[in-house]
């Protein structure tokens, strides 16, 4: 039986890229539609939109060679805290479907503030700041932008959260990408040693 820092040293091994590339794809689209859709049908959209993300996400974990969705008996626990905070957000939903009957603008803010809650956990999973920077970025410029730009929050709030997103992506594989040097850097000391 392994422990939870040997699980979570497993989990840090990943690179955690379908779900961002997911999100920020979908959430470009929805901003693209945004200029071109009655706000008022954008509310739909961006509920379907948001919710297809985990889906896209398994197309793309094929091109990114990832194993986004993992059976049970194979799964680390930092998988299972990965799968509720995608419940979590989903649930949050909950919220933000009542609040459209008072105004549906509020759509891209409450959904944008919402499945961005996730990345808080990824934080202390990782041991890394960037799910803190993502979360508090991406809900006080959402906040900001709601306000700054009221006739065009489907346009202008989907492509902030895009911006984040490319930043997350890009710190995100960094990462991954230094997580792969000091595996392959402890394993030749260990060879070297041994």
């Amino acid at each position: 039986m392994k422990t939870l820092d040997q699980y979570r040293e497993e989990y840090k091994q990943k690179k955690l890229l379908a779900m961002p590339i997911a999100g920020c794809f979908t959430w470009a689209v929805l901003g693209i539609l945004g200029t071109f859709i009655n706000s008022q049908y954008m509310g739909l959209i961006t509920f379907i939109g948001t919710g297809m993300i985990f889906y896209i996400a398994l197309g793309i974990a094929k091109l990114t060679n990832e194993a986004l969705f993992v059976k049970k008996s194979e799964r680390n626990p930092f998988d299972n805290l990965f799968l509720s905070t995608v419940l979590m957000s989903v649930m949050g939903y909950g919220l933000v479907i009542p609040m459209t009957q008072f105004d549906h603008t509020t759509v891209p803010l409450s959904v944008g503030i919402i499945s961005g809650l996730m990345w808080l956990p990824l934080s202390w999973t990782l041991q890394h700041p960037l799910g803190i920077i993502h979360t508090v970025t991406r809900t006080v410029s959402l906040v900001i932008l709601w306000y700054l730009f009221p006739e065009d929050r489907f346009v202008v709030l989907p492509f902030a959260i895009v911006l984040i997103y490319l930043f997350s992506i890009y710190q995100l594989y960094s990462r991954w990408q230094n997580q792969l040097k000091q595996t392959h850097s402890s394993a030749l000391n260990v060879g070297q040693n041994g």
